[in-house]
């Protein structure tokens, strides 16, 4: 393995997970260890020695299925595969198998990959319970692993156990820390860093420190502080290469000065050839500036210098000429793709039907798909959720409901966009029955509906004056997991507004501030209000604390648990509250059937008491 093997992830997040107030030893600094995946069986641990079924590994010596399987893991990864690449680590565990260093540094490489940065630490303390000594490469896995997540305080601990340790550290080991504080908005410590290299003895900045650093500058909009870096490497005789041009040129595209990035090459063109990703640069610069004659004459110029554009500039140019709803632009830019030999992707074609179905004008949205099935592209799940949008705007729910069965047919499954956005066809239509039967198949398909497709059904039983059951989807999300928001809250305190019932939307307001008191509303909140004029005390949700029951407008006994309820008793209740505030606030009250009173309605339902309160029809 290479030391000089560095993983080009850039997440600037740390995945969260429960914590786990546990402190281990990593080569002697203690770090605490929050909420780590990872759980391997300390295979030299005094109890586990003789339940080694391999004979090799019980003895120390080299194991011919431990190389394999490290081998393995190492060709899934570079087939981005790390998640494979790991289940083969825990199979050989399974397999009482004592992983090596080799095996540990390629673990540590699939987790970094998948941004598991919780996991490191219970790894590192793995391989020091397991005796092995790290080593130079894997050292450099650890500091880049914390420094993809960010932990530079880490990071530079390992750094400086490395050093103690006797183990050298090289021009990488430095630029994976460079790039570390960059992806934490730290650049000034990037520099001191570039700098104490020629402090030391076997390590030199090279053009990859410097471009490193460029990038640290460039993305805190620090132009000229990344400049400073280019005399500095120039005058130390590393010359810049077309890396280092392109990351000035993105900052100033970045910064709506795209014509500053297109003349840095003009300028330059004697020395820097420029290559796609500068062309890149330049014509998604423009498109973002909406000068999209400079994006074409872009294109057009840089292959008089040898630069040929391939499908992502085309693609770029044909979702800058529909931002701007430039038909004849894009035409031209497919007449420029056919010319050049340079063959439409899925995204060509989802750029045009996207646009194409945001005007509803869906017969051709429809041509430009059939158009690229004939040319052999296939269709995944995103084109299907761009016709679903189209079809909505359209106005035809049916039509985008009927794309699941075409899904279907291709083996796609469909998304949770897909789903919201049929949904949202038939809220828009003002049947929910119809949005509720594809939100049950939502979730017989297993598909997870997110915060965006509780708020479609909220607002769409708000636009039907249905306010009782938009706020029992508050309740739904809670029991799937989705955290209500404030705009959630609003939207559910919005639907009992349009039906003029202000002090329910009122109390629905009150609970922004303790999204948990969602979860309490109960009927005995709502029959308080009610129990001076209509000598009705209903049932709660109480403990064991609460009366065993209370007598209803019909004279009969109501008991507080659930089991205890009858459908009879409950609508006679919930048709005395309807009177009462229909009543006062001179609305018509509607007939509540057996369908509307079932617990588990559609499957959507939450729990039986929570929804006695919400019952008044405009």
């Amino acid at each position: 393995m290479d030391e000089n093997v560095v993983l080009t992830n850039t997440a600037t997040q740390e995945t969260e997970g429960p914590a786990a107030n546990q402190s281990v030893s990593v080569f002697g600094w203690c770090y605490k260890d929050h909420s780590s995946q990872l759980e391997i069986q300390d295979n030299d641990s005094s109890d586990s020695k003789e339940q080694h079924r391999c004979p090799s590994c019980s003895s120390g010596k080299s194991c011919r299925t431990v190389r394999t399987r490290t081998k393995l893991m190492g060709t899934l990864i570079d087939q981005k595969n790390s998640l494979e690449a790991e289940s083969v680590f825990y199979a050989l565990i399974d397999d009482r198998h004592r992983p090596n260093l080799i095996t540990y540094t390629t673990l540590l490489t699939a987790l970094t990959n998948q941004k598991k940065f919780d996991a490191i630490t219970t790894l590192i303390s793995n391989v020091e319970k397991s005796g092995l000594k790290p080593d130079l490469i894997f050292y450099n896995a650890i500091i880049n692993a914390f420094s993809e997540a960010g932990k530079m305080d880490e990071a530079m601990k390992i750094f400086q156990e490395m050093k103690e340790s006797g183990c050298r550290q090289t021009t990488s080991t430095f630029n994976t820390l460079i790039k570390g504080f960059g992806i934490v908005s730290r650049p000034e410590e990037s520099q001191k860093l570039l700098d104490s290299m020629f402090n030391e003895v076997d390590t030199r900045p090279n053009r990859k420190s410097y471009n490193i650093l460029i990038k640290a500058w460039c993305d805190q909009h620090k132009q000229s502080e990344a400049w400073n870096v280019v005399y500095k490497m120039t005058s130390y005789g590393v010359q810049p290469d077309v890396v280092t041009y392109n990351t000035i040129a993105q900052a100033y595209a970045k910064n709506g000065e795209t014509k500053k990035a297109e003349e840095l090459f003009l300028e330059l063109q004697s020395r820097i050839q420029p290559n796609e990703r500068s062309l890149a640069i330049i014509v998604g610069g423009y498109c973002k500036e909406a000068k999209m004659n400079d994006a074409l004459r872009c294109v057009n110029h840089m292959k008089g210098l040898g630069v040929h554009p391939n499908v992502i500039v085309f693609n770029t140019l044909i979702k800058g000429f529909l931002d701007v709803e430039d038909i004849a632009g894009v035409n031209e830019v497919l007449k420029l793709m056919d010319a050049v030999r340079v063959k439409p992707d899925i995204v060509t074609y989802s750029h045009q039907m996207n646009a194409w179905g945001a005007m509803g004008i869906m017969t051709k949205c429809m041509d430009i798909y059939h158009e690229m099935l004939k040319a052999g592209v296939d269709p995944d799940a995103q084109v299907y959720s761009i016709l679903a949008k189209g079809y909505v705007r359209a106005r035809e729910p049916s039509k985008a409901e009927a794309l699941l069965a075409k899904m279907e047919e291709f083996g796609i499954h469909p998304n949770v966009v897909t789903f919201t956005t049929i949904i949202s066809g038939w809220c828009s239509a003002a049947r929910m029955v119809d949005a509720m039967r594809v939100f049950g198949k939502m979730r017989e398909s297993r598909v997870s509906p997110n915060i965006k497709t509780f708020e479609t059904i909220i607002w769409g039983y708000g636009e039907v004056k249905q306010p009782w059951k938009a706020e029992e989807m508050l309740q739904l999300m809670r029991e799937v997991g989705v955290v209500p928001n404030d705009n959630s809250v609003r939207l559910v305190a919005e639907a009992w507004r349009a039906v003029g019932l202000l002090n329910e939307a009122n109390r629905i307001l009150e609970s922004l501030s303790d999204h948990n008191a969602i979860q309490e509303l109960s009927f005995s909140t709502s029959c308080s209000m009610e129990s001076s004029k209509i000598s009705l005390q209903g049932p709660s949700l109480g403990g064991d604390n609460e009366r065993d029951g209370s007598v209803g407008a019909n004279g009969r006994k109501m008991a507080t648990k659930d089991a205890d309820f009858t459908l009879e008793s409950m609508r006679a209740t919930m048709r005395t509250i309807c009177l009462s505030r229909a009543h006062r606030h001179g609305l018509k009250v509607p007939v509540i059937c057996r369908r509307q009173c079932q617990m588990q309605q559609h499957g959507i339902y939450g729990p039986f008491l929570s929804s006695f309160k919400m019952l008044f029809l405009n």
